[in-house]
């Protein structure tokens, strides 16, 4: 009985967009994990890696840093709408 009240509770639609955010950040914090874990130089999971120690390998961390979406970032105007943005502050 408690659960089909609980069930009720939490399985409304206005408890959607909560899910779906909630959902995302999740997501989000799963994928920089893997990024990070499997991508980063200074990260080092195995123990032979480990014994290393700090290494200057600065193409493998320019690498990591110059990913994808800085890439496709980098010339782009750093606004969230330009086109409003000009359409209110440039005057005709």
């Amino acid at each position: 009985m408690a659960s089909s009240s609980t069930f009720k509770r939490w399985l409304r639609p206005e408890v959607y967009p909560l899910f779906v955010t909630m959902g995302l950040a999740v997501g989000i914090c799963g994928m920089q994990l893997i990024r990070n874990i499997t991508g980063n130089p200074e990260v080092r999971v195995t123990k032979e890696n480990r014994t290393a120690g700090i290494l200057d390998n600065f193409v493998e961390g320019e690498k990591y840093a110059e990913h994808a979406v800085r890439k496709f970032v980098r010339n782009k105007s750093p606004q969230i709408m330009p086109s409003v943005n000009s359409f209110f502050s440039d005057p005709e």
